[in-house]
C-alpha cells in the first residue's frame, strides 16, 4: 500500500512567478505554505452508485461534474488535482467526504477522474494542493481573497464500519462508557447498509493526528481521521 502524506507547512512566501488557474472568472492559485494543504496518496473515484444522491454539503451528487470527496478539508474548497502517473491534472471543488477506506486521500466524481486518465485503473498516485483565489498585486507578489482557516474544523477517528447494528453499538457503548464522544453514521454502499462508528477528537487537525496514532497503535488498525 502507498501510504499518504500531507503538510501544514511553516512560514513561507508564494513565488510570484506560480501559476495561476481561471475558473469560472475567477483566478485560483496554490495557497501560501503557511495556510496551504498539500497531500499526496491514493485517488479513486465514485460514479453511476452515487449519482443523483445527496452529498456530504446538500448538494445533489452530479457524477460528471468537476468535484471531489475529501476527509478533511472545508467544503468548496478548490483542489489542484496531478495524477502522477501520467502527469495530467484537473481543478475540482470539495462538496463530500470520502473515500472512507484507510490510505486512500480523495474521491474524484466520474468527470474529474476521467480528466486525468484515471478511469480505466480506478485508482492512482496523485498529488493534490488547495488553492485560493486571489490576484497578482503591483508589487509582482499575490493578495488573497479570505478563505476558511485549513487548519481547523470538527474531526473524527472512524474506528469501525459494521454491516450489525449490534456491532457498532458495543464499539460505541465500549467509547461512551470511557467518556469518549463517539457516534454512529449510517452508509448505504453497493446495496449494504454499514453502521460507521466515529469518535469525537477535537478542533485541530494537529490535536486529531495525534489521537488517530493513538488508536492506530491501541489496534484500530483501519482507523482514519474525517471532518464533518
Amino acid at each position: 500500500m502507498i501510504s499518504s502524506t500531507n503538510t501544514f507547512a511553516g512560514k513561507g512566501k508564494l513565488a510570484a512567478t506560480q501559476r495561476p488557474y481561471k475558473i469560472n472568472n475567477r483566478t485560483y492559485y496554490p495557497l501560501p505554505s503557511a495556510e496551504g494543504f498539500v497531500e499526496s496518496g491514493i485517488a479513486s473515484w465514485y460514479g453511476s452508485d452515487f449519482h443523483g444522491r445527496s452529498t456530504s454539503n446538500g448538494e445533489t451528487y452530479n457524477m460528471h461534474e468537476i468535484t471531489a470527496a475529501h476527509k478533511l478539508l472545508p467544503m468548496h474548497t478548490m483542489l489542484l488535482v496531478q495524477n502522477l502517473d501520467n502527469g495530467k491534472q484537473t481543478i475540482v471543488r470539495v462538496n463530500d467526504r470520502g473515500p472512507f477506506i484507510r490510505g486512500r486521500i480523495i474521491d474524484l466524481s466520474y468527470g474529474s477522474a476521467k480528466k486525468i486518465g484515471l478511469i480505466p485503473s480506478g485508482i492512482a498516485r496523485v498529488k493534490i494542493t488547495a488553492l485560493g483565489e486571489g490576484k497578482k498585486t503591483s508589487r509582482g507578489g499575490i493578495k488573497f481573497k479570505k478563505h476558511v482557516n485549513l487548519h481547523m474544523g470538527e474531526y473524527f477517528v472512524q474506528i469501525g464500519a459494521f454491516l450489525q447494528k449490534y456491532n457498532a453499538t458495543k464499539l460505541q457503548d465500549k467509547f461512551t462508557r470511557a467518556s469518549h464522544k463517539t457516534i454512529i453514521t449510517k452508509a448505504e454502499i453497493k446495496g449494504k447498509l454499514f453502521y460507521r462508528v466515529q469518535v469525537y477528537v477535537g478542533k485541530t487537525l494537529n490535536g486529531a493526528r495525534r489521537s488517530e496514532k493513538a488508536l492506530l497503535e491501541k489496534g484500530y488498525q483501519g482507523a482514519f481521521i474525517l471532518a464533518r
